[in-house]
């Protein structure tokens, strides 16, 4: 080839929009293709095994365990196509740059592309952390090659998986239910939320009392005059609070020597407190000190996406990835906190244009990575390029959840580099001597920020959503040793233990990146995983374990315990990092794993017992099916054994006689859907048996002699009578109903009557409450009994006046208790999406396991809220930002080629929608320069 010839170079990438990127950055000279992921793998079914490996005893398997475990790869269906498009450029080329993500994945199918398309050309590998012009001109000038210890890792991680789904799974559909599944990381996720949701069922409440004293400093004072206090101690001993007792039984722990007082005793000690002297006993002030939170790294960015923006962790990851394929983060797979030297720049010049220059520290800020065996050396997340675009320079660019997830990486991005937030807090002790001459001390602590720092631009959450904000503050009075206050109300306040929260995706993340289980590549597919496969539902945000989880993990703890324990999968997590850094041989340690090993830990119960192959085998006979799939909850009040059932046709409850040998039909009754395991109590499991049999007579109806009967369902408690069957309402309880209520239920659908067109009125009761009806026309009622109550002429107004509310909208009180008597706010009973709960217009309080809306008091409901009052107002939730229009055929809509002018009247009202998705920063548009502009808008306080 002549010197002057031009160089032809095919450079390829996983995926179209990554593609496109990239070839807007090379210039003639190259192509840009796509692999679209991954092009070969192991055969997923019988199918894909090519004919003359059918007869192989390993075939099943697609990996050759007794020859070196030599797997068996194929190009899958969808991915020939462009293989075959790849191999004939490959001939028209002179070099190959092979440019897929820098991990073990990446890695693979760099490697499976050579293997597939045998180019006859040199080929290099290409690597990047971010799609800007600079970072992909300085891969091409600077290639490597395919780094095969990674390979050799993905490989063995592959073939691991696919050795534990293949052997353990079948064990699974002979015991428990076919089609199911188990996983070298899926089934130990799922054992964490299950081993969770047994402590909730075995979670006992305990009330507690304490009091709180609203003091007031005497004469002038500088700062707030008033300030509350809770009670801490009686006569020198602590008084008891949640952490006392034991989370088993509700009772106080062994040894504890604290004060557990009861709801008489704490109104009795705050009524001999009244008009009694209060003096500060003592002030203690220290100063208060945050350092900035490290750069996010994959786990940190999808749990606070989570927290902050509502999003899943798959939802997290997809809106990362085109963030990253379009040029604006960086690679967003990393356990590394690291940032290059020209991030941190970018980063300390824009905090002196947005924040000023005080807000950069003397000397940039460095991070160490606290997730155990960090791998692939990565930057952490942050936005592309040697200057950050602020996020208000984007928003005609990104969509709703790319604006959103960028500017959350942009702030804390920033807020990493900022100057520590400082202030003082104080804590004070006050005491009072009642008229019994009993001493009672009071707590109070206050926190004052005297200069946020990165809290102008960043705020973490938590996954307690009652946590108080790092930014907030509590101010206290001026406060001195012996000072005199005066007690201005006395409050008796109750509390009850909480079971521990279900994970969040956010919080198991957390958990398994704790335990050193799963990687950044692997955390969004293994929370879609445990829900795709039945094991966890969502509620709201919650993970709940269904019944069939509790099946799969009592099998996997009885019979291998070691294939869901924590220790052994990290040790796996581990050797795989050995084998990536060279220091392993993948040969030995799947041999040691499949088969065991003479030479094996001897702790290693798996290789011990001669290997995974041997230990699935020969414990198949002593796994009892019943007894795996049945889930002991306790004992009735007659004695009876009370048993969740996993059945084929969905789970069952059963009940039965120690001595019986038999089960009787009549003691078996269906599951509703919804119904969490911690959720059946023995009040709940007494209310699906309706008394006896699934099924209670209430009588007989007067009018036509059939029996009335109160059953369990599927959605839920009804009563049938012949042909007519009607669901209780939400506010009416099986134990309680009465034949005159049932009758009066089996009266709906009822006609109301006609109006002088002739349509029918009808009156309902639906998913969204009472309602009536005139063909397609309808109004909701505020209270169940006007379904009974409501008027011809009544119906016919309603329906006349204009709709007053949509479907969505507030939904009509459960119950009105009426006015609050401490605050005299009225107080109404109201169903929420997590179930009913008590506002007085200001506070919200959930009703307690066992509370229902009927039964529960004023004086309750008032503590309850003086509970929630006296943690303060919870903070206001992140506003939703409008999806873009679509047009009218689905089609996406065209680009408007607007002018300068009108772009930048559009700009503003996009950038303040986003604003509230994020913590702001209230200081940041005094500090910005006016060339700053774009900026201002995401930094300006919420």
């Amino acid at each position: 080839m002549p010197s002057n010839a031009r160089t032809i170079r095919l450079v390829i990438v996983e995926s179209p929009s990554k593609a496109k990127t990239i070839a807007g950055y090379l210039g003639p000279d190259y192509f840009v293709e796509a692999s679209f992921g991954h092009v070969r793998d192991l055969p997923k079914n019988a199918d894909e095994v090519p004919e003359k490996y059918k007869g192989e005893s390993w075939a099943r398997l697609g990996v050759d365990v007794d020859n070196g475990f030599h797997p068996l790869y194929v190009v899958s269906s969808d991915r020939r196509q462009q293989i075959a498009k790849l191999k004939q450029l490959a001939k028209e080329v002179d070099e190959i740059f092979l440019a897929t993500d820098e991990d073990r994945e990446g890695e693979a199918i760099a490697w499976h592309l050579v293997e597939t398309i045998k180019p006859k050309v040199p080929v290099k590998r290409m690597v990047f952390h971010e799609i800007t012009r600079p970072a992909i001109q300085a891969a091409v000038a600077n290639p490597r090659e395919i780094d095969k210890d990674l390979v050799d890792a993905q490989e063995a991680r592959r073939i691991l998986d696919r050795l534990y789904g293949y052997e353990v799974s079948p064990v699974l559909w002979k015991k428990v239910m076919p089609k199911l599944s188990a996983g070298r990381v899926q089934s130990v996720a799922t054992r964490i939320v299950v081993e969770r949701e047994r402590q909730r069922m075995a979670f006992r409440t305990a009330e507690y009392w304490d009091i709180n004293a609203q003091l007031a400093v005497q004469g002038k004072v500088e700062g707030p005059r008033n300030f509350s206090a809770t009670l801490i101690a009686l006569n020198g001993d602590r008084i008891a609070t949640g952490k006392d007792f034991e989370p088993t039984t509700g009772r106080i722990k062994p040894g504890a020597a604290v004060v557990h007082l009861d709801g008489d005793g704490a109104r009795g000690l705050a009524a001999r407190l009244e008009d009694r002297p209060f003096q500060v006993t003592r002030v203690e002030e220290k100063p208060y000190r945050r350092r900035p939170y490290a750069p996010f790294i994959t786990s940190t960015l999808q749990q606070e996406a989570a927290r902050k923006l509502r999003m899943s962790s798959q939802q997290t990851m997809r809106t990362a990835q085109r963030l990253y394929e379009n040029g604006y983060i960086t690679y967003m797979r990393t356990d590394s906190v690291n940032l290059s030297e020209t991030a941190i720049a970018a980063a300390r010049r824009q905090i002196a244009e947005l924040y000023g220059e005080r807000s950069v520290p003397p000397e940039p800020r460095r991070y160490t990575g606290k997730v155990k065996n960090a791998q692939e050396a990565h930057e952490a997340i942050r936005p592309a390029g040697d200057t950050f675009r602020a996020p208000g320079e984007l928003a005609n660019e990104l969509s709703g959840e790319e604006f959103r997830l960028y500017e959350l990486i942009w702030r804390r991005t920033v807020a990493s580099q900022m100057t520590d937030a400082v202030g003082n807090s104080i804590s004070v002790r006050i005491r009072a001597v009642s008229t019994a001459q009993e001493e009672a001390d009071f707590a109070a602590t206050g926190k004052t920020i005297t200069d946020p720092g990165f809290l102008r631009a960043y705020v973490e959450s938590s996954d307690d959503e009652n946590a108080e904000a790092e930014d907030a503050e509590r101010r206290l009075p001026n406060l001195v040793k012996d000072q005199p206050l005066t007690a201005e109300e006395l409050a008796a306040v109750g509390h009850h233990t909480s079971p521990p929260a279900r994970y969040t995706e956010a919080s198991l993340v957390k958990a398994l990146e704790e335990l050193g289980i799963g990687r950044p590549s692997t955390y969004a597919s293994i929370m879609q995983t445990i829900q795709d496969r039945g094991y966890v539902e969502k509620r709201g945000q919650a993970l709940i374990p269904t019944f069939i989880a509790f099946a799969v993990i009592g099998l996997m703890e009885k019979h291998y315990p070691r294939l869901v324990d924590y220790n052994f999968t990290a040790a796996m997590e581990n050797d795989l990092d050995g084998i990536a850094g060279g220091d392993h041989a993948s040969l030995d340690f799947l041999s040691a794993f499949y088969f065991g090993s003479r030479s094996a830990d001897p702790d290693d119960s798996i290789a011990q017992a001669g290997g995974l192959r041997k230990l699935v085998t020969d414990n198949l006979s002593a796994i009892d099916a019943r007894s795996i799939n049945s889930i002991p909850l306790f004992d009735d009040e007659e004695g009876r054994h009370i048993v969740v059932r996993v059945g084929r046709y969905g789970p069952y409850l059963q009940r039965q006689l120690p001595e019986a040998t038999e089960e009787s039909p009549n003691d078996r009754v269906s599951i509703p859907d919804g119904v969490a395991p911690d959720e059946l109590t023995p009040e709940k499991v007494k209310e699906l048996f309706l008394g006896g049999g699934g099924e209670k007579n209430l009588g007989e109806d007067p009018s036509s002699g059939e029996s009335v009967v109160l059953k369990s369902g599927r959605f839920g408690p009804y009563v049938e009578s012949g042909e007519r069957r009607s669901s209780l309402f939400r506010t009416q309880s099986p134990e309680t109903l009465t034949l005159e209520q049932a009758l009066q239920l089996l009266t709906l659908p009822r006609v109301v009557g006609k109006d002088p067109e002739g349509a029918e009125i009808v009156a309902k009761n639906g998913k969204f409450g009472p309602y009536v009806q005139r063909g397609t026309d309808s109004r909701s009622l505020q209270r169940e009994d006007e379904l009974f109550t409501i008027t011809l002429d009544e119906a016919l107004a309603l329906l006349a006046a204009p709709k007053t509310r949509q479907r969505g909208a507030a939904k009509p009180p459960l119950r009105e208790l009426g006015p609050d008597p401490a605050t005299q706010k009225p107080m109404v009973i109201k169903e929420g999406r997590f179930g009913p709960y008590v506002t007085d217009g200001e506070f919200n309080a959930s009703l307690r396991r066992g509370q229902t809306p009927e039964e529960l008091t004023v004086e309750q409901a008032s503590e309850m809220l003086a509970e929630k009052r006296a943690k303060g107002p919870a903070p206001k939730k992140a506003a939703k930002r409008a999806p873009a229009k679509k047009a009218a055929d689905g089609a996406e809509p065209a680009k408007k080629a607007a002018t300068k002018k009108a772009a930048a009247k559009k700009a503003p009202a996009k950038k303040a929608t986003a604003r509230k998705a994020t913590n702001a920063a209230p200081a940041a548009k005094k500090a910005a320069p006016k060339k700053a502009a774009p900026a201002k808008a995401t930094a300006a306080a919420d």
